[in-house]
């Protein structure tokens, strides 16, 4: 009878070690501090779920979860870091329709591929994006605003959280379906963007509800329409742009949690199990809600097959834009 080989003794023993090794942590994750990357300035919508999700695990589990902003490039940037992070569970991304979804087709060269780089663990929630204006833009529905452009043209300039984003997309699809021209200046994230809105510097803006919620409650932001379906509980007397004149618009934002491909099945659902069950809680759901996101959570597999749909949704919408990065 033939032996095995040494180098094949040693990858059986390495391949052992290593099984054992995630069987182990599988059982005992987490045993150290964990890290949330989010892919855009601090105070936007993706940062402020990630938090709340962060301090869910954290109480679930007794182990400190932290928060690294790294924005960039529409959000590749921190989610690059991700897919190339070490795959223990250790290393997480809050991700959102722009660099899971629309920046497939946005960008002629991603770093990372978001169906082969990622594990896909639960979808954090849904939420519309609101049109707004600064108080002093002369309109307060859909129509004026409309007609306002114009009679102004290319005298309307309107923010967005960077190219490529849903923020931005959702205004090109409204430039297109209403026939009007407004300016795109974009900014890394939506706070800096937030804050040249107030301050007038930027006139009008598709921006996530959550991260505008309290200025429009404050008077400081007039709020058009919602860019969904339905019209939002936070604010229900807004109506969606659809029904305010635009019948054919629709378009919303979603935020997810993300792994780095390879991390062990077990890890993931155990993310997913104390992710899913907080998301859930009557607690959880109404501090979303108040802020103007649904909150989901649903299973790896479902989130999986929904960030392959929304690839090939936003597809079709950049392409009919005309948007690119390159």
């Amino acid at each position: 009878m033939k032996l095995p080989s040494l180098s094949s003794l040693l990858a059986i023993l390495l391949t052992a070690v290593a099984t054992g090794t995630y069987a182990q942590g599988a059982a005992s994750y987490p045993t150290k501090s964990i890290r949330i990357v989010v892919p855009f300035p601090a105070a936007g919508t993706t940062d402020i779920l990630a938090r709340a999700v962060g301090a869910e695990m954290s109480k679930a589990w007794g182990q400190s979860v932290t928060i690294e902003n790294r924005p960039g490039a529409g959000g590749n940037l921190g989610s690059d870091v991700v897919a190339k992070a070490a795959p223990d569970g250790y290393t997480l991304l809050v991700g959102a329709v722009s660099p899971q979804a629309i920046n497939v087709t946005l960008y002629r060269d991603l770093p990372y591929d978001v169906m082969r780089d990622f594990e896909h663990i639960t979808l954090i929630a849904a939420v519309p994006n609101l049109l707004e204006v600064h108080p002093s833009v002369p309109v307060k529905t859909v129509k004026e605003l409309i007609d306002y452009a114009k009679a102004n043209p290319g005298k309307l300039n309107y923010a967005s959280s960077g190219s490529g984003t849903s923020i931005h997309l959702s205004a090109e699809l409204f430039k297109t379906l209403a026939g009007v021209d407004m300016v795109h200046i974009p900014y890394k994230g939506s706070a800096p963007a937030i804050t040249d809105l107030l301050a007038g510097q930027v006139q009008v803006m598709f921006d996530n509800l959550p991260s505008s919620l309290a200025h429009v409650k404050a008077g400081k932001l007039r709020a058009i329409a919602v860019t969904t379906a339905k019209r939002s509980p936070a604010l229900p007397e807004v109506p969606t742009i659809a029904e305010a004149g635009l019948p054919a618009y629709e378009a919303s934002s979603w935020f997810g949690l993300h792994a780095p491909a390879r991390t062990p099945k077990d890890i993931v659902n155990k993310i997913y199990g104390t992710v899913s069950k907080a998301l859930q809680s009557k607690d959880m759901a109404e501090r979303l809600s108040s802020q103007g996101a649904e909150a989901v959570g649903n299973t790896p597999e479902a989130f999986t097959e929904f960030v392959r749909e929304e690839i090939q949704k936003w597809a079709k919408v950049v392409k009919a834009s005309g948007a690119r990065v390159d």
